[in-house]
């Protein structure tokens, strides 16, 4: 045999390097193997009939593994090969109005997606020094976040209450909000039923938004390793688009639930449970999650990451060993409160417990301006209203002045879901607001101004609303044009 064929072989074979062990025992999506002694956490591993593995822990003679798909097929003695490679999942644009599981694997029918590259599933979030401090607000279209807790590109803001208080309803509007402006959102969901999904699903379809989202599904019924991926797979998609310069909004719906898999998992690795019967480890693995997000230097790429954690606890108690871990290691929490969303104050956000520890750094000079003192307004009229409710005489007029403005504030605030209102339209709203002028209007009036205000200064004022979108501030001049629009409507509506 001569050089020539011996170049033909070499170049036809293709030489795969792998471990092969073998099952020894499965505990439900647990298995445990023998016979990979190279192995590491972290690492895939797969299965004789083609399903991966992730190696969550081992000893010198064993290895735990956490099967990623439906585990009744494997059984005791069935091969696995471990190949030394990390969990890397496929990314691109094409994944953009998609709905896929853990694996990135497509759940909506409509055929495979084209990836361009793959991305490590868990990955060490950038540094310090790879980062730059929040500069640009995050619209979200609820008038309470936007006025009052502002959110920031690049910031974490944790989003707790019980069930059926309108978490998930806040954060899709913030989706919802993002049209037209550039920002890739994420819809993560974690262990909740295939109909909620669905109705997610439905109002992002219903509003144009599911061309600029990607939904990772992890709903109860696909396998318990699919569920404990969704996660850190939403946050490796928004990474690919974070890295090339663009802005990514991804909702964690919810890591409640998260905690709860993670938990069943380690009861079968037989970890020594702790408080509440968690591993020690349970801060880590949202810890490494929510460390990820950030507001990238230029250099590397420039994009951003926004995080908006959900938290469900029981009747109203922040201080749960999971809510607590989160809560510090957010930047802020949005605590929606029972009590408000039954008397129909939606979002039922409570002032008093939530706050944006670093939003107001990127806040639009306008609205700080317009909404610095919204807050403690509001916070004295509540006071003042439960003060007052067994008196019907006897209120001075700076008493009834507050009432009102409080009233007005009330008025403004309550909205309705899937109806996110543009931060121009906010600016409006709040200067009315300052200039006293729905001070005297009835709950029916400030409803219709709300509704017919915007409509109104676009005609009288074709420009208004691209010159604040521009500046982000209100000069003299457009105080004074949006005064005399003001003044003009109040005219029509009484006459």
């Amino acid at each position: 045999m001569n050089n020539t064929d011996t170049n033909k072989i070499s170049s036809a074979t293709t030489f795969e390097v792998r471990e092969i062990g073998y099952v020894q025992a499965v505990k439900k999506f647990i298995v445990i193997a023998k016979g990979l002694p190279s192995c590491m956490n972290g690492q895939i591993v797969e299965f004789a009939n083609g399903i991966l593995g992730l190696v969550m822990g081992f000893t010198e003679e064993k290895v735990q593994i956490l099967v990623l798909g439906d585990a009744s097929s494997i059984r005791a003695g069935d091969e696995t090969y471990n190949k030394g490679e990390s969990l890397n999942l496929p990314v691109s644009e094409g994944f953009l109005g998609r709905v896929v599981n853990g694996l990135c694997q497509p759940l909506d029918g409509l055929g495979p997606i084209e990836a361009t590259q793959t991305y490590p599933v868990f990955r060490v979030a950038p540094g310090v020094m790879e980062r730059v401090p929040v500069k640009e607000t995050l619209e979200t279209g609820t008038l309470i976040l936007d006025a009052i807790i502002p959110i920031a590109k690049g910031q974490r803001q944790l989003i707790i209450g019980d069930r059926l208080t309108g978490k998930t309803t806040v954060a899709i509007d913030a989706i919802l909000n993002q049209k037209g402006k550039d920002v890739i959102c994420i819809y993560c969901c974690i262990g909740k039923p295939y109909s909620s999904l669905l109705k997610v699903i439905d109002t992002l379809k219903e509003h144009n938004a599911l061309d600029y989202t990607i939904i990772v599904s992890g709903v109860a019924s696909l396998s318990t390793g699919e569920q404990y991926l969704a996660p850190y797979t939403a946050c490796m998609l928004g990474e690919y688009f974070m890295y090339n310069g663009k802005d990514v909004l991804t909702v964690f719906d919810d890591l409640t639930k998260h905690a709860w898999i993670y938990r069943q998992i380690c009861l079968l690795l037989e970890r020594a449970p702790g408080r509440e019967a968690y591993p020690g480890d349970i801060f880590y693995i949202h810890s490494q999650l929510m460390e990820r997000a950030g507001y990238l230097k230029p250099e590397l790429g420039g994009g951003s990451m926004t995080f908006f954690p959900i938290v469900e606890i029981l009747q109203g108690d922040v201080t749960g060993y999971i809510s607590t871990n989160l809560i510090s290691m957010t930047d802020g929490q949005l605590y929606f409160s029972t009590p408000l969303f039954n008397k129909g104050f939606k979002p039922a956000i409570d002032f008093g417990l939530s706050v944006s520890r670093i939003g107001n750094k990127a806040q639009w000079p306008a609205m700080k301006t317009l909404s610095k003192s919204l807050r403690l307004d509001y916070l004295q009229y509540k006071e003042l209203l439960q003060m007052t409710q067994l008196r019907t005489t006897g209120l001075s007029r700076e008493a009834e002045a507050r009432l009102k403005r409080g009233e007005a504030i009330n008025q403004l605030i309550v909205q309705e879901k899937n109806k996110p209102v543009s931060i121009e339209e906010q600016i409006i709203y709040l200067y009315a607001l300052n200039l006293g002028m729905l001070d005297n209007l009835s709950s029916g009036q400030v409803k219709q101004f709300r509704e017919e205000i915007l409509t109104f200064v676009q005609k009288r004022c074709p420009d208004f609303v691209s010159e604040v979108r521009r500046t982000h501030d209100l000069t003299d001049e457009l105080k004074k044009r949006l005064e005399d629009c003001l003044q003009d409507y109040l005219k029509e509506l009484f006459a």
